[in-house]
């Protein structure tokens, strides 16, 4: 099997026959089809959160189940399915509490990785699905199996980007319908926080973004109005916008200590900042704790978008079928596993919404 392995924080990712092991109890292995790249491989392929190598990233995939270990009923060889980092066991605390992202449980897969090099010496099962590669070994409850009509490449996105950006509206904010949101970063996730906020109801979305194309993409998928605060006075324009009062809901969907730190000032009364962005270890943000609670102002936090990945994947392919959803046009560019140096780099860049590596 060939992996992209990072084997230097920060050094190009280099293409090696890996040894993948067969599917253990509730284990499924996967024949991968496509992988989007996410700026959380990027951040860990750079050292941002530490962690060991020699490891194998990528998370956001989708393929076609090869095998099943035993005891494994809800997915059968030839499923199509979307691979994702989400393992839970459905029976601690956070799980029965509707929140699978806070799954407490270990795994065996967590204990050993299936991973293994030339050599057996094991290698990093990145962030629980190490899909730079041509298979995975994952968990049952990492899969949710998706129509055999829809395009794999597609189908990928649905695995991270479209669930952190449009739960963080729908499950973890809960946006009303009227009002007032802002969304920074107009990436892949931020679009899909624009999606659901239009899908939510909203009547102002503002989306912000250093980059004018994606602003423009930004107006493209829902937002109202798009500000670059190069050029615009952010605050002054979203006060503007909302009559003075201010945004309901503030979604920072970039891990940028900048757009943390100026959330805050675009809040109104009893209004919610949700942290959708995952910056590097060590980036702090400064909040006024009295403003917030004299105006019982509240900050989110939102893994994953709170996603409970057998309920909201079948939904959103709903919605795509439907003309509702936008995923075909936050694919930027389609890339071999032997070019994804250039496609990570294309990300880093801005120059993309969404790269995918497709075997």
């Amino acid at each position: 099997m060939k992996a992209a392995v990072c084997r230097e924080f920060g050094a190009p990712l280099v293409i090696e026959e890996l040894h993948l092991a067969d599917p253990g109890p509730g284990e499924v292995k996967v024949r991968m089809v496509a992988t989007a790249i996410c700026h959380s491989d990027i951040t860990y392929a750079e050292g941002g959160w530490g962690g060991q190598l020699p490891a194998v990233y990528g998370h956001e995939g989708a393929g076609i189940v090869a095998e099943v270990g035993p005891g494994v009923h809800s997915v059968k060889v030839g499923d199509a399915v979307v691979v994702t980092l989400i393992r839970s066991c459905g029976h601690c605390h956070g799980c029965t509490m509707g929140m699978p992202v806070t799954c407490d449980a270990s795994f065996p897969l967590d204990a050993t990785s299936p991973l293994t090099d030339a050599s057996g010496a094991s290698i990093v099962h990145g962030l629980r699905t190490a899909a730079f590669a041509e298979q995975v070994v994952v968990e049952e409850s990492q899969l949710v199996v998706v129509p055999a009509d829809l395009g794999l490449d597609v189908a990928s996105l649905l695995a991270c980007g479209v669930i952190t950006g449009f739960g963080a509206v729908t499950n973890t904010a809960g946006v009303q319908p009227g009002s007032h949101v802002v969304v920074f970063g107009c990436g892949g996730v931020g679009l899909n926080s624009v999606q659901g906020a239009l899908l939510s109801g909203a009547q102002t979305i503002v989306a912000i973004d250093l980059a004018d194309s994606k602003l423009q993409a930004a107006l493209e998928f829902g937002a109202t109005h798009t500000l670059n605060p190069r050029t615009d006075d952010v605050v002054a324009r979203v006060r503007e916008l909302t009559d003075g009062r201010g945004a309901d809901y503030v979604f920072v969907t970039v891990g940028a200590k900048a757009a943390f730190d100026a959330s805050y000032a675009l809040l109104a009364k009893a209004g919610a900042v949700v942290l959708v962005g995952m910056p590097a270890n060590g980036v702090m943000s400064e909040i006024d704790p009295g403003t917030m609670a004299a105006y019982s102002q509240r900050i989110l936090g939102s893994k994953m978008g709170g996603s409970r990945i057998s309920i909201d994947i079948p939904n959103l392919v709903n919605l795509y079928k439907q003309g509702r959803l936008k995923l075909d046009e936050l694919i930027s560019g389609r890339y071999a596993l032997a070019d994804i140096n250039e496609a990570m780099e294309s990300v880093k860049r801005g120059d993309a919404l969404r790269n995918v590596i497709v075997f």
